[in-house]
């Protein structure tokens, strides 16, 4: 499959992608990267390091088209290739597209893909390796531009598909990226489960966890968990609360660039209030892509304990809600269930299937060959 992968600046795309085609290496699938700005620098050798966006916009949509011309006549013959690019920009030029139509069209590309992070990781990285005014604000509206111009860029190539990405929190998601270019034909699914009113719960955390890891095990799998800034607001607004003005996040768990240290980011708590219109609303969004990407989803309900030494299901509303959009959009749906309490007729009569334990889903799933890769002219 020909992919194009877009983000916004401050993703650190390029050590992602290559740690995907070293992957896919281990998997003795060749998949080769093409990172455009790297190319861009090639075209311009007098451009300093860093300071291609400053210049005037028709020189830098020269270097583009010669950068892109290369990569389609260096790409003929490549069965598996990846393009790191941007779909818009947004620098001291306003807001711009990356891109030219007729290039893009001549790559042939299967795939396009938005990657996404953290946005106070993006605005850490953004800041560490670019001189740049920028707000948590205008990260989060660069985001949904980045998405929204790379889905048209998509809609605009026939039979091309277009996917959201995390870049992912604690573990990166290179094996789903190498899954989407070189195993297409694998199922896709959507892992719901609770998340907010659970996260001082480590039992039933180490239990959900457990859940994710057996279905990235064996599917493609789009994990909501893996941008986590409802959390962010939540800790900014016990912080506000307690009259602070600053919140220390820790970075990322895995590699990445210069920016990425071991410190933790300092991020303004003020920032983070003004942008909880923006994290709701993005969150809302994108699980539904999410889940409209996907061909089903798999939740997970535990069992919650209480002070009193009673138990309740952990359906929260976020997960009812998943449930619904899925099924109203013809999605298979499955659940696992964990209470002692039955379900509700709104659940077993919504679900394609019910279990009681995740080794039972898996069980069915194996037995009933969703781990075989399908037909891509049936999907």
């Amino acid at each position: 499959m020909r992919a194009i992968i877009t983000g916004q600046i401050g993703m650190d795309k390029k050590p992602y992608l290559d740690a995907a085609a070293a992957f896919a290496g281990q998997q003795g699938e060749a998949l080769r990267v093409f990172h455009v700005g790297d190319l861009m620098y090639r075209e311009g050798p007098d451009v300093r390091p860093g300071k291609i966006l400053d210049l005037p916009i028709s020189r830098l949509n020269s270097l583009r088209r010669a950068a892109f011309k290369d990569i389609i006549s260096e790409s003929r013959d490549e069965k598996n290739l990846i393009v790191n690019t941007h779909a818009t920009f947004r620098w001291r030029h306003g807001l711009f597209a990356a891109f030219d139509y007729d290039q893009v069209t001549k790559m042939r590309p299967d795939l396009f893909v938005c990657v996404v992070d953290n946005i106070e990781v993006v605005h850490h990285r953004l800041h560490a390796e670019h001189e740049i005014d920028a707000t948590l604000k205008d990260c989060m509206v660069w985001r949904e531009e980045e998405i929204l111009a790379t889905e048209l860029m998509s809609r605009a190539i026939p039979d091309s598909r277009f996917y959201i990405l995390s870049r992912g929190r604690h573990a990166p998601t290179t094996r789903t990226l190498f899954r989407l270019v070189c195993r297409p034909g694998m199922r896709k699914v959507y892992p719901s489960f609770p998340m907010s009113h659970v996260v001082d719960m480590p039992e039933v955390l180490a239990e959900i966890d457990a859940f994710r890891a057996a279905l990235a095990e064996h599917f493609i799998t789009f994990d909501p968990g893996d941008v986590d800034e409802k959390l962010l607001l939540d800790r900014a607004i016990a912080a506000s609360k307690e009259g602070k003005d600053y919140l220390d996040v820790a970075p990322h768990a895995f590699g990445g660039s210069k920016a990425q240290t071991a410190k933790p980011i300092r991020v303004r708590v003020r920032e983070v209030l003004d942008i909880a219109g923006d994290i709701d609303g993005q969150i809302y969004m994108r699980d539904f892509k999410l889940i409209d990407q996907s061909d089903m989803i798999v939740s997970y309900i535990p069992e919650i304990p209480t002070a009193s030494g009673t138990e309740f299901p952990g359906l929260s509303s976020g997960v009812e809600r998943e449930l619904h959009h899925a099924f109203e959009h013809t999605k298979e749906v499955f659940v696992v269930w964990k209470p002692r309490k039955a379900p509700s007729p709104f659940i077993t009569e919504t679900a394609t299937r019910v279990f009681r334990t995740t080794d039972e889903a898996l069980r069915y799933f194996e037995e009933n060959g969703y781990f075989a890769e399908k037909n891509l002219f049936g999907h």
